[in-house]
């Protein structure tokens, strides 16, 4: 058997390709789907559910690049002529197969990697590749938009699989010809076939066809998606615009004291089986009084106001949304109350957040850059979710980490 192709049958490297791409899509496939089913209400639930999906996602990743090696090889060796060219709904119904094996053994894993890199947390990839890619960025639209391609093209594989296989077992039960024999390792050449030249024109279009259907199923299953708990999904364009373009952080409401907050993030990152998960809060408001002379020992006061259910955190949202961590149905509101004091280097707002039912005395050092009557803030401190009675059920840190880093930063101008 020689390594490259003949018009007879396939060489060693396309036959190597073939079965190490079948063995990894095959391996993926069932990891995804099982995973996708299994509970995560106790931390060794969410262990094992986050192995299948990190198994799952870097067989899908090496699938794709042993697919690009496969087509690759492909496009420069001659492709076996069919054996029966005169049955010609059957040979078009081969190609079309093909076409939709090739597009698919691509696409499908790529647009898994692409959701992956756009969202935050859960199940990384154990490659050394990294979980980013480059001109990816995070964002819910983004990640919306190509889980649902994944999703789409996930039955498009599958669909062409079954039919693969199908017509092998055809060709080997039914017609007793050569056709299997041709992928078959350590077999003879079957004869050769006719030299009928194959039209793949019409395969081409009809495939392109389907996945021109696909694509558009799958931005109507993008443009109705929830990117988070409290906000309706975007429409197709603006999740398109949305990956060119990274979107301003939401500005918390006015302040009702003397300054008024213009803009901010208040962000969080947590810790989920040994990787760093960020997210941050789009609802939230300062009331703030500050003077940069103390009076009593205090520079003023500063009261903040969270809708927790406003929380995005990655692929993770929905979970730390629920009734074992946030719980947003039960605590919708949170809500940090503190005096405002002198540091060594900065300020310290001295108080208690008050979350998820549970009143905390919290302390959070910052530093304050003002210019006239503008003023610039960054603050940062860290949590323990025990305090607040915070995923229970997740009693170690094998899972989910007991710290939370809190950060704030914000922009707000003095009242005239």
């Amino acid at each position: 058997m020689t390594a490259q192709n003949s018009p007879a049958a396939y060489g060693s490297v396309a036959k190597t390709f073939h079965w190490l791409t079948a063995l990894l899509i095959l391996t993926a496939i069932p990891l995804g789907v099982v995973a996708n089913q299994l509970p995560y209400d106790t931390g060794d639930a969410l262990a094992r559910k986050a192995w299948l999906f990190s198994l799952h996602k870097t067989a899908g990743i090496a699938a794709f690049l042993v697919a690009l090696l496969r087509i690759a090889w492909a496009a420069v060796q001659p492709k076996p002529a069919p054996l029966h060219p005169d049955r010609r709904a059957e040979t078009l119904l081969a190609d079309i197969v093909h076409w939709m094996l090739y597009v698919s053994l691509v696409l499908v894993p790529l647009s898994g990697w692409i959701h992956h890199a756009a969202t935050e947390g859960f199940a990384p990839i154990l490659w050394p590749l990294g979980q980013s890619l480059p001109l990816v960025p995070k964002s819910e639209p983004v990640a919306a938009l190509f889980g649902s391609i994944h999703w789409v093209f996930t039955k498009v594989l599958a669909a062409a699989i079954l039919l693969h296989i199908a017509g092998a077992l055809k060709h080997a039960l039914i017609d007793r010809d050569g056709t299997l024999a041709r992928m078959l390792p350590g077999r003879t050449e079957p004869p050769p076939a006719s030299a009928i030249d194959t039209d793949h024109r019409p395969a081409i279009l009809s495939a392109a066809a389907i996945y021109a259907a696909g694509f558009g199923l799958a931005f109507v299953l993008a443009a109705g998606t929830d990117h988070s708990a409290n906000q309706p999904g975007d429409r197709a364009a603006d999740q398109l615009a949305a990956m060119t373009e990274t979107p301003e952080p939401p500005a918390p409401e006015a302040s009702q004291g003397n300054w008024t907050v213009t803009e901010g993030t208040l962000g969080i990152t947590v810790q989920q089986l040994g990787s760093a998960v960020a997210g941050s809060f789009a609802d939230w408001s300062a009331d703030i009084a500050f003077d940069e002379t103390a009076a009593n020992g205090r520079h003023g006061t500063v009261d903040v106001q969270i809708a927790i259910a406003s929380l995005a955190l990655g692929s993770v949202t929905s979970q730390a949304l629920g009734p074992d961590f946030f719980a947003a149905d039960a605590h919708p509101d949170a809500g940090f109350t503190a005096d405002i004091l002198a540091a060594e280097t900065g300020y310290l707002a001295d108080g208690s957040l008050t979350l998820r039912g549970t009143k905390v005395p919290v302390s959070l050092p910052f530093t304050l850059d003002i210019d006239g009557s503008t003023a610039r803030m960054t603050g940062t401190t860290t949590l323990d979710r025990r305090d607040f009675g915070i995923g229970e059920s997740y009693p170690d840190e094998s899972s989910v980490g007991f710290s939370v880093a809190v950060e704030i930063t914000l922009a707000a101008t003095r009242a005239e």
